[in-house]
């Protein structure tokens, strides 16, 4: 198929110079100057599937270790040729060590790819004529031609060669190439002599013998059909995929992906084979797995547990299981790191304690009391959350004041008790009563009281070690907003006389004395007459 890719800036500057020396002009270079190309092709070994160099190096005694201490002139990717030891472990190249195995040092005489050789190999004897038409109809390009040419189904391709092969000297049909038809007849006689086939295959297999034989070439690539959507797949390697909408595999409950197009979620399923599932078992026991599983339910706020049997990726059967207490603990864990600090079940009490223990971090430093803000302490939920969620099920089954104590419990006592004393609660105000300072982060506390209970009072009362004033919200006797300020003695020299002058009238039954220095603090208004 065809793939647009963008050159790099040598090979820009070399078709340039290439024009120049043709003849004179002008050579256009057209794409937006925003875009910068790579400075330089990059090396095949950076971008190629590595399986075939993993399979050679293993041949080689080269261990995964040692494939690093070689002298390349471009070093294969990390991850990428990790990814083929991957494959041929799924493949029976490798055995569990890393070293080669009888049947990968098979694949390497055979000269097939690394995925092809193992199904070729693997292929029954009665079979290997069929296989031979596969692994020459993998390789080469599709030679269906006109409404044919997107089918997806590679079955097919395979019609499409016994056909013609069958009716040779008759007339071709309008569908497919003759002369891919023939490159890839040519390559099937090869294919059959290393195979020690002497027949060609003909007529139409039965309908999974393809996917079945394909199987052990692509076992990363078996699909099983979404329930919900008849359109997607997951594929046993975790990733998904779905069919075009003019597929000819609809309804095939699995299938043998051989070509993808990757996409940045479901890659389309360029070309696929039918299979059926029951083989699975049979050909492939060791990617079969039961695992438990542990899943966070939104809805019930709780961990859920399954048995899951699985092949690869794909999850084939699933019961519902008792949670056990170990089990809950990290999705509990991980269903507070996903969802964030404040889908604990936070008590008033409980934010304000945190918010007066980040507060005081932030204003006395020397106290080095821990840090509570909401990255840090999702950072840690394993020292100071996890004790207090042991053998719970259910996130709403933590108590509001456990959050409290959690948080507490990151103080030792010389941090509690200056935690108490440098931001407290609450403050006595000189009419007796303690009315409870809110903090915020970043700003001083705001205590918010009523002008009368603070006569007598000159200066503006001061937390974190003196350093910080509070913020006075003084309200009038009905709870209102009169004057926001951290400079008291200025309030009572300055602002004082103009809100006694407005408020007097209006709430006689309060003290409104002239000298609120020497005034006595109440919270109450005057006793009516008898």
């Amino acid at each position: 198929r065809l793939e647009t890719v963008n050159i790099s800036q040598a090979s820009a500057d070399q078709r340039a110079g290439r024009a120049g020396r043709v003849a004179p002009g002008t050579a256009y270079r057209l794409w937006p100057q925003s875009r910068r190309l790579e400075p330089a092709r990059k090396a095949e070994i950076a971008q190629a599937e590595l399986s075939a160099l993993a399979l050679e190096l293993a041949a080689w005694g080269v261990t995964a270790d040692g494939a690093a201490a070689l002298h390349w002139l471009d070093p294969p990717p990390a991850g990428a040729l990790a990814q083929a030891r991957e494959l041929l472990l799924r493949l029976a190249a490798l055995d569990a060590d890393g070293r080669i195995t009888a049947l990968g040092r098979r694949m390497l005489e055979l000269g097939a790819s690394p995925r092809l050789a193992a199904a070729a190999l693997r292929a029954p004897a009665p079979l290997r004529a069929l296989m031979a038409d596969l692994l020459a109809l993998t390789e080469a390009r599709s030679p269906l031609r006109g409404e044919q040419a997107r089918n997806d189904d590679f079955r097919a391709r395979l019609a499409a060669l016994h056909a013609w092969r069958d009716r040779r000297g008759a007339p071709a049909r309008s569908d497919a190439d003759t002369g891919a038809l023939a490159a890839i007849e040519q390559a099937s006689k090869g294919w059959r002599r290393r195979l020690d086939v002497h027949t060609a295959a003909s007529g139409v297999p039965d309908s999974h013998c393809v996917g079945e034989l394909l199987l052990h070439a692509f076992p990363d690539r078996v699909a099983r059909r979404d329930d919900a959507n008849p359109q997607r797949y997951t594929l046993a390697n975790g990733r998904g995929a779905r069919l075009h909408e003019n597929t000819a595999l609809h309804g095939e409950p699995w299938l043998v992906a051989l070509d993808l197009r990757h996409d940045q979620r479901d890659s389309l399923i360029l070309a696929a084979a039918p299979l059926d599932p029951r083989v699975l078992e049979r050909d492939c026991p060791a990617q079969f797995t039961c695992e438990r599983t542990l899943r966070w339910n939104d809805e019930r706020a709780a961990a859920e547990a399954f048995e899951e049997r699985r092949f690869g990726a794909i999850v084939l059967d699933r019961r519902s299981v008792p949670v056990q207490a170990r089990d809950a603990l990290p999705a509990l864990l991980g269903a507070v790191r996903a969802k964030g600090i404040d889908f604990l079940p936070w008590s008033e009490s409980a934010r304000r304690l945190r918010a007066r223990m980040q507060a005081l971090r932030a204003w006395m430093p020397e106290l080095s009391l821990p840090d509570v803000s909401d990255a840090a302490l999702l950072a840690r939920l394993e020292q100071w959350l996890a004790p207090y969620l042991e053998g719970k099920h259910r996130l709403d089954a933590l108590k509001p004041e456990e959050l409290s104590q959690a948080l507490a419990a990151g103080l030792d006592h010389e941090q509690r008790r200056m935690l108490d004393v440098q931001a407290p609660e609450s403050l006595t105000v000189p009419s007796g009563q303690s009315r409870r300072l809110d903090y915020a982060e970043g700003e001083p506390p705001v205590l918010a009281v009523k002008l009368q209970e603070l006569f007598g009072l000159a200066d503006t009362p001061r937390v974190g070690g003196g350093r910080i004033p509070v913020t006075l919200h003084l309200l009038s006797p009905a709870g209102r907003p009169i004057q926001v300020t951290q400079d008291l003695k200025g309030f009572w020299e300055r602002t004082y006389p103009e809100v006694k002058k407005e408020l007097k009238g209006r709430y006689p039954r309060h003290p409104w004395p002239d000298d609120p220095w020497t005034a006595t603090p109440t919270h109450r208004a005057k006793p009516r007459p008898r």
